[in-house]
């Protein structure tokens, strides 16, 4: 059965928690032999169902702090409160069944099946077995993994991309209100971790939890995060505010060196592709004839066409020379597409996609890799110039309030020196 009245009611309804609110007060933790202590007094308050991302150097503390939340470091003092409870005293067992916690490399038991990890924390709360069955089946299919295909595997069988995915989904299994991230794209390849990233931004558009992400890189926090704490040593709070707040304004010099150079496009990392114009493109499928493919293309406005295979995913990008060369076979025909983005993708990512492809579009894709439409270089050229433009005149007001004032103190001065000698 589940562990409170409030768990039942909402279990039996089929309702989804959302986020709580995490007050951390005070919050210190010590080590014997240590004369500074790893965390010393940080106070922060999350608000329910945001995503708030921890970053700052190595061995800031920022890893210790997030441990905490759920105790798997006890605090040496201070208190956490999740939605108004203090966990300080409770169990911590029971505290972690209702947090989730995704780490890097998945933290996976590798002689469980994907489908018994996913089961782990629902089984432990006392799930029914009918309930925990469609739990993990709907967890996969959240994570964008077949349930068929899946299901029987064992964490050696996937990739570290699908690794990843199935440790989220075991994170996310129990509905947990709160969700605590370790570095969990940080050992894959760039072009998963990318899209791990978006997956986690349309998980979250759809789940409203409260996340608190931990990362070393300032970019993966822009592209994730609704504020960023950037921790200093002990996890003392430089600067905790939106990304485009710690952008154009860093507090001082230890936030401006994570800011970095090109402060103004980073901030492509700000806007996704699903609010830019996401343009139709004809598409043919892999099942159609020859004869259908090359009548579509040559009768149409465009000298090219996207291929989708049998689960309505891009395959092949095929333009009219290829068609004349075909010679009654596609097989060796078109260009393979090789990189495609997600609605929730930044700017950046897909305009790195499109900078790659000698076509100067990409396509866009849908939770199981589904063709959704492209996003080609002028769309994306376009919205950089209005970024760069509204950059230009927030840099003229700027200095225009800093000449203002400059001109306000040498009145000042003036006055007060009463202009003798």
């Amino acid at each position: 059965m589940p562990e409170t009245e409030t768990e039942a009611v909402r279990v039996a309804d089929g309702g989804a928690a959302s986020g709580a609110s995490i007050q951390l007060e005070n919050l210190t933790k010590s080590y014997p032999g240590n004369p500074n202590p790893a965390v010393e007094n940080v106070s922060m308050d999350i608000r329910a169902g945001e995503t708030v991302v921890f970053v700052g150097p190595s061995g800031c503390g920022k890893s210790t702090t997030l441990k905490m939340i759920n105790r798997l470091i006890e605090p040496t003092s201070g208190r956490i409160r999740i939605d108004d409870e203090d966990v300080t005293d409770i169990d911590p067992v029971k505290l972690r069944r209702k947090i989730g916690y995704a780490i890097q490399s998945s933290g996976l038991f590798p002689h469980m099946t994907v489908a018994d990890n996913i089961a782990l924390v629902p089984k432990m709360v006392g799930w029914s077995k009918a309930r925990v069955k469609d739990r993990v089946e709907e967890m996969l299919d959240l994570v964008g993994l077949d349930p068929r295909e899946f299901h029987g595997r064992y964490p050696r069988q996937l990739s570290g991309g699908q690794q990843q995915r199935v440790g989220v989904a075991r994170a996310l299994a129990a509905d947990p209100p709160v969700l605590l991230m370790d570095e969990p794209f940080g050992a894959v390849d760039p072009i998963t971790r990318d899209h791990l990233q978006d997956e986690l931004i349309r998980l979250q558009h759809e789940l409203h939890k409260t996340i608190v992400f931990v990362t070393h890189d300032f970019d993966e926090a822009i592209k994730l995060g609704d504020r960023i704490a950037v921790l200093r040593e002990r996890s003392h709070i430089a600067q905790f505010d939106t990304p485009e707040a710690i952008l154009t304004n860093p507090t001082d010099d230890f936030v401006s060196g994570f800011v970095g150079a090109g402060a103004a496009l980073k901030r492509l990392n700000l806007t996704r592709v699903r609010d830019v114009g996401i343009a139709d493109f004809p598409t043919v499928t892999v099942e159609d004839p020859l004869q259908t493919i090359f009548n579509k293309l040559r009768n149409g406005p465009h000298n090219e066409l996207l291929m989708l295979d049998r689960r309505n995913r891009p395959y092949k990008w095929l333009r009219r020379g290829d068609l004349m060369r075909a010679r009654g076979s596609l097989a060796r025909a078109g260009q393979l597409v090789h990189d495609t983005v997600t609605r929730d993708a930044t700017l950046h990512d897909a305009l790195e996609a499109v900078l790659t492809d000698s076509g100067g579009r990409v396509a866009v894709t849908g939770r199981r890799g589904e063709f959704i439409g492209v996003v080609d270089m002028k769309t994306l050229m376009d919205n950089v110039q209005e970024l760069l433009e509204a950059d230009r005149l927030t840099a003229m007001e700027h200095q225009h309030e800093l000449e203002e004032q400059r001109v306000h103190r040498t009145e000042q001065e003036m006055e007060g020196g009463g202009g003798g000698v």
